[in-house]
Parts: structure tokens; sequence; C-alpha cells
């Protein structure tokens, strides 16, 4: 009886009339039709290799349900935006790193269609919600993704059902296809080698982010130029950090305050090694001299401060150009996978030095 007296009314109608008229997803328009996602992306992205019958049903879905793919023109046949976008985490944690992989970005960029969109995100955010609305307005043919967000697993899915192609650079998930680094954990066992190597038995580590794969692959270098060299992992010696000068600060406070303090300190990033000689120099330490200091990454503070800083230069230029090259590459060639390992450098400086020598 109620719902006869909705149909009296015309109520259903009405209702139906109103759901027809809200703004259609995507993933309604892959339930109405019985799809994937992906399915419905490719057949707007003008894909051919989607069966005829399939290709027929969402496009009376598109019709039935009045879906308009927002400003994801990308959904018409054949067009591009020819923009790559640069996802990177909090400008206000723009480092030397992020700016040479955006210059190695807009280099790959050069002289191509393509243009280079570049954006950041809070690594706090939950990006895999919001990549919908970010690629709706720009309209992307290609991502590029750096740490944080090259590890986090619900926004490549989210990228793998919407069909946009997408490169990362030193992420440590394997869901990634097509990933761009070095490898960290041999440089590190590299850098600490060198300590090992100029006599330091006790060497302090600061550990990078939580979560990071940075501090995950630099920790296990650490630990393997330590087995290398037959001594036993204190764990003591190792202090959490963040990447930050200020953690830098903290951790080598905690160190320097150990009962058997080390002779040397490998900080996982340039940052906290130079909040290490901070801390050193707030003490009356003398660097190499009383205490060496090693850190990661080649930033240009490292040839700045004095004395110079003992690292690992990471290639962050060529990271971001291979990226980029390899992302559009796989635009013509979806089935692509590639795995590129970029070779980095040790580069000594006056920072290290045997233990008790000026």
């Amino acid at each position: 009886m109620f719902a006869l007296g909705f149909e009296r009314h015309g109520a259903t109608q009405y209702i139906r009339d109103e759901i027809l008229h809200m703004a259609a997803r995507i993933e309604d328009v892959a339930a109405h039709a019985g799809v994937s996602v992906k399915t419905v992306s490719r057949v707007l992205n003008g894909y051919t290799n989607v069966r005829a019958n399939l290709r027929a049903r969402i496009e009376t879905s598109i019709k039935d349900l009045n879906y308009v793919p927002n400003a994801s023109a990308r959904s018409l046949a054949g067009n591009r935006s020819y923009l790559v976008a640069l996802l990177y985490d909090n400008p206000t944690a723009v480092s030397s790193y992020i700016m040479d992989v955006i210059v190695g970005v807009l280099q790959a960029c050069d002289g191509t269609p393509y243009n280079a969109v570049l954006h950041p995100f809070d690594a706090a955010d939950d990006l895999a919600a919001r990549i919908d609305g970010f690629v709706a307005q720009h309209r992307p043919d290609a991502l590029v993704l750096v740490p944080p967000h090259a590890n986090n697993a619900r926004l490549l899915q989210r990228l793998h059902e919407l069909d946009i192609r997408y490169s990362t650079i030193s992420s440590k998930l394997r869901e990634s296809c097509i990933d761009i680094g070095f490898d960290e954990r041999k440089a590190a066992a590299d850098i600490v080698g060198h300590l090992l190597s100029l006599g330091h038995q006790r060497i302090g580590h600061v550990t990078g982010l939580k979560g990071h794969g940075a501090r995950t692959w630099r920790h296990s270098g650490y630990r393997d130029a330590l087995r290398k060299a037959g001594i036993a992992y204190d764990e003591s010696l190792v202090v959490d950090g963040d990447f930050t000068f200020a953690a830098g600060v903290a951790a080598a406070r905690t160190l320097l305050d150990h009962d058997r303090p080390p002779t040397a300190i490998f900080a996982a990033n340039d940052d906290m090694a130079c909040g290490v000689m901070r801390e050193a120099y707030e003490r009356g330490l003398t660097i190499p001299g009383q205490l060496s200091v090693c850190g990661f990454d080649g930033t240009p503070v490292s040839q700045l401060i004095s004395p110079g800083l003992t690292t690992v230069r990471q290639p962050c230029r060529e990271m971001g150009c291979a990226a980029v090259e390899s992302v559009l590459q796989a635009i013509r060639d979806p089935a692509m996978r590639q795995q590129e390992r970029l070779p980095y450098q040790l580069q000594l400086r006056e920072s290290s030095a045997a233990p008790g020598k000026s």
C-alpha cells in the first residue's frame, strides 16, 4: 500500500529522476555495467582491447547514468593533457633532495610535448582518497611519486584502478611496476666500511623516519658493514631519527652521553649529520679529532659546512629524469616493467678520520 501510494503520487519517479541527476562516479558506471573500474577507464581513454559487448554495456551505463567524466577529459578517446605530475611531501619539508628530483623531472620534460605539474601533499593526508580529485582537476597523463608517497600501497592500488601510469623513486613496495633508485643498503655499508677502515670500532647510527624505505635500507647497510668486520651489533648505539636537523641534535646528545660513547656517528641523512656536528661543537668536541661524522644524500650543505661532511651522493636529478623518461615510455607500452638502479658516489671529506687523529 505504501509503495502504491508513492507510485500514485509520482514520488517513485521523482526519486528515480533525482538519482539520475546526481553526479555519477566512475565506480557507479562500473557497478551499473557489472565490470571493473579499470575496464570503464580503458573505454573512456579510448583503448581498443575491450570486447565489443563490454564496451556497449559500458557506453549504455554512461548514458543511463548521465556520467560526465569531470575535468578528466582524458576520457575522450586519444585526448591527452601532456602533463606529468610529481607528487611529493609537505612543502615545509622541501629539501635539496626534492629540489634535485624536480630539476631532473624538468630536464626530462624539456624537448618533449610534456610539461610538469609539481604538487605537494602532506604525508599525513589520505592521498589515496584525494587522488581522484587531483586527477580530475589536473588530468595528468602520468605521475611520479617520491617517498613517502612512493610507499603508499593504497595509493598505488587506486592509480592502478584508475589506469593511470606512474613511476616511483626509491619505493620499498613490489607493487610499483616502474621504480628508479639506487642501492641504498650497499651505499650505507660502504660508508660505514669507510669508518671501519679508519679504525673505528664503536660507530653510532642515527636512523631515518619510521616507515620510510631509506630508514630500513640504511640501517641494514650499517649492520651489514659491522657484520662483515666481525663487530657485534650494539642496539644502544642506534638512535631513532626523522631526517631533521633537530633529530640529529637530539640523537647526538643520547649517543655522546653514553657510558662508552662512539668515536664515529653515521647519520641516515646530511641534515641529521649536521645536527650531530652542532651538538659536538656545543660540547667542545673536535671533528674529526674526537668524533668522526658521516651523513647520507650528498646535499649542498655537506660541502658548505666546516669541516666538509663525508657522505653518500645519491643521484637525485638522475632519478627524477629517469622516472619521467620511463613513465612516458610506459604510456606507449602499458606492459612495461622496469626496476632501475643508478650509481652513487662516496664523497670523502674532512669530517672523518682515524680515531683520535686531529
